[in-house]
């Protein structure tokens, strides 16, 4: 007999099975503005949460609608119909959301002149004032500078992606002349302190765009005769998808390097500017850098280059940013001795930025010393700017250590950096390899050899998050440093695998994509679904970045009718329909956006009353699970999955800052009875690891792991 909800399923239409994950993501990006509009949020970081907005938008249209727009290059019939119709519900989607984000900087710029910090423009100069941004622009700015005149018989240069551009429109006797300008942003600070006014109090600033246009004439220096000139903002979002050919004819580094140049070619697919723009410059514009019917010309506010606002200073009390949370330190692995040692002792459970991302920094630099340590190996997706990483990792060759480093050259917007890594590295003596054509290395792997009474012992790290100091401060992670030798004797097959891509690994303990993930997930999905049929309790709480695969959705979907109880928290993309009777019941979905943001990878599984926790580097996404070399680990340090489960119970519980993810994504906040204690997880997780007491709720499901410690006692 068929299973029914299968029958269900395959009767469905795929629009009734999925929600787009574009539109999705989109959603996403809603719930970044809803905290820029939060009255509660400090109003600098309101204002940052502005310029996180903007910095996903430019993102979104570089990766998700050029594909959209490829595909409906490549597509015919009813396909074609879908992605334009696609297309136009973004667009309409993104227009909306432009204009809330219009309405809510108007809100900040009023609150922050309350709070005497002032954004002037240049018609709100005074006459001091005037004077010191005409000095500033020609020392300055105008050194930087280089317009570029339209004219017919030229031809357009290329200009640069997501950079901030002027287009100006200047009047010479009877007729019009257009220009475009760079605002040097990647040289200059967008944001410049003036003078403040005469007998005024607070702090003052003008954009470097409104700077240009109070110096326009200047700009041309005599050159061209201006009667009248006005500058409007603007800028491109290009196709980042780069292409790269399979021949063996270059290096791959040449080859990556070649297609960073392409991509500073590709087509565009956004145009953003200024809605005040005068028709015929923006007919003239569009016309000379060759727009089409499916590129998104988009109307805005004065301003773009939002992005900016993520680093605007604070210059008033320290009571406008959010107030610093201590960092965490664990003891034992602060007291004097080797980490190795403690290591050995009992597995080392961090999570950032609650802990320190010094021990892992630590655990290299040991291991770079240490006499006993042969070999290193690690992945390397994106690393910090002034990498103390890479850093241990030149210290560990320049100590006798043999050390591989695998670098993931197509890490998106990372490419450049990561080429000039790979450099730096081969050129210290590490051997470097840059895994599998088709397959990004996206695993968050280090794998230490160390001489142990004659044998050869491993030391394992596997995490959620890079080996990256910056964003380690800001992004929550989970990391696993074990001497669990299974678990070694496993990474030392996904580092032979990178190496020797004809071997097929037999991996005991871990789920590596592509070989294992997929068949592993489905596996504890399908137990669970086994056991809800015999009567037992069935539960998995998923905790990720993006859930957009669709057979994975399907068997979610199977699950939830055989009545296992599904709880999901995804920071992003959301293509699961949550709450549909007949198909989702028992599947709810929350999603959370506050100080920090949400990136670890957590799988659990009920397990009929021995739960079975997995972290690691894979969304749960067809590229993660098929194209991609991703590790997923499991914890069975039983200090560590009580970890992992208050985590993830204090978020399902979270009130303030969870919305609901439902049918139609609205973003709904969690709603509480009147009476209830309000928890803001990310502070409530703060305060439980730094006084190690388990929080308590009502459906906690922190009660089966405590009874089963009871049991061992």
């Amino acid at each position: 007999m068929a299973n029914p909800i299968k029958t269900r399923v395959a009767d469905l239409r795929e629009s009734d099975l999925f929600f787009p994950r574009e539109l999705s993501w989109l959603s996403f990006n809603a719930r970044v503005l809803q905290e820029a509009a939060d009255e509660t949020v400090p109003i600098i970081e309101r204002l940052r949460y502005l310029g996180i907005f903007s910095n996903n938008a430019d993102e979104f249209f570089r990766v998700r609608v050029a594909e959209v727009r490829r595909l409906i290059s490549v597509s015919s019939g009813a396909n074609r119909q879908h992605f334009k119709d696609l297309l136009a519900a973004i667009v309409e989607r993104v227009a909306e959301l432009q204009k809330e984000f219009d309405r809510i900087y108007s809100l900040i710029m009023a609150e922050l002149a309350r709070r005497k910090i002032y954004l002037v423009n240049e018609r709100q100069l005074d006459e001091g004032q005037a004077a010191f941004v005409q000095s500033y622009f020609t020392s300055t700015v105008l050194p930087e500078l280089e317009p570029i005149l339209l004219r017919d018989d030229r031809a357009i240069p290329v200009l640069n992606d997501e950079s901030l551009y002027l287009a100006i429109d200047i009047k010479s006797g009877d007729s019009y002349e257009y220009a475009v300008v760079e605002v040097p942003t990647d040289r200059l600070d967008r944001f410049v302190e003036i003078p403040r006014r005469r007998g005024k109090s607070g702090k003052v600033f003008i954009v470097l765009d409104n700077m240009m246009r109070a110096c326009l004439p200047q700009m041309f220096r005599g050159v061209i005769s201006i009667d009248e000139a006005a500058a409007y903002c603007f800028k491109f979002s290009r196709d980042a998808e780069l292409e790269i050919d399979t021949g063996i004819s270059q290096s791959l580094i040449d080859k990556m390097a070649k297609s960073l140049k392409q991509r500073k070619k590709a087509d565009a697919v956004r145009m953003v500017y200024d809605g005040k723009m005068p028709e015929r410059l923006l007919s003239h514009i569009s016309a000379r850098f060759g727009f089409g019917k499916y590129d998104s010309l988009i109307a805005g506010g004065r301003y773009h280059n939002s992005k900016d606002f993520m680093s605007f200073p604070n210059v008033g009390p320290k009571y406008l940013e959010f107030k610093p949370l201590a960092t965490i330190r664990v003891p034992r692995l602060d007291e004097a001795g080797s980490i190795f040692d403690k290591v050995r002792e009992k597995d080392v459970f961090l999570y950032y930025p609650y802990h320190p991302f010094d021990y892992v920094v630590d655990l290299l630099k040991t291991a770079a010393l240490d006499p006993y340590v042969t070999d290193i190996k690690i992945c390397l997706y994106r690393v910090a700017k002034n990498s103390r990483v890479i850093d241990a990792l030149v210290n560990a060759v320049d100590n006798g250590k043999r050390v591989l480093a695998v670098v993931e050259l197509a890490a998106r917007f990372d490419e450049e950096a990561n080429i000039s890594w790979a450099q730096r590295l081969t050129e210290n003596g590490i051997n470097v390899i840059f895994g599998i054509p088709g397959l990004k290395v996206h695993s968050k792997l280090i794998l230490i050899e160390r001489k142990e009474g004659g044998a050869r012992r491993y030391y394992s790290h596997i995490g959620t998050g890079n080996f990256n100091e910056k964003t380690a401060r800001i992004y929550t992670d989970f990391t696993l440093i074990t001497h669990d030798q299974n678990v070694g004797k496993d990474v030392y097959q996904v580092f032979d695998f990178l190496q020797y891509t004809y071997r097929r690994p037999d991996y005991k303990l871990l789920l590596v994509s592509p070989h294992s993930s997929r068949p592993g997930l489905i596996g504890l999905i399908e137990q669970e679904i086994e056991n809800a049929r015999a009567g037992y309790r069935a539960e998995m709480t998923l905790k990720c970045n993006n859930l957009v695969d669709a057979k994975l959705v399907k068997k979610l979907y199977e699950a939830s009718e055989a009545g296992v109880q599904i709880h999901l928290i995804v920071r992003g993309m959301c293509s699961l329909l949550p709450g549909v009777k007949g198909l989702s019941e028992n599947i709810h979905a929350i999603s959370i956006v506050d100080r920090y943001l949400e990136h670890p990878r957590v799988y659990v599984f009920y397990n009929r009353g021995n739960p079975r926790y997995l972290i690691g580097s894979a969304d749960l996404m067809t590229r993660n699970l098929d194209y991609r070399v991703e590790v997923m680990a499991p914890i069975f340090d039983q200090d560590a999955q009580e970890m992992i489960q208050s985590v993830l119970d204090q978020q399902w519980h979270d009130n303030i800052k969870a919305r609901v993810i439902d049918v139609n994504q609205d973003n709904h906040f969690v709603r509480t009875a009147k009476k209830s204690a309000r928890i803001r997880s990310q502070e409530s997780i703060h305060r439980f690891l730094s006084s190690g007491k388990l929080p308590r709720y009502p459906s906690s499901r922190m009660k089966v792991l405590a009874k089963r410690r009871r049991k061992k006692i």
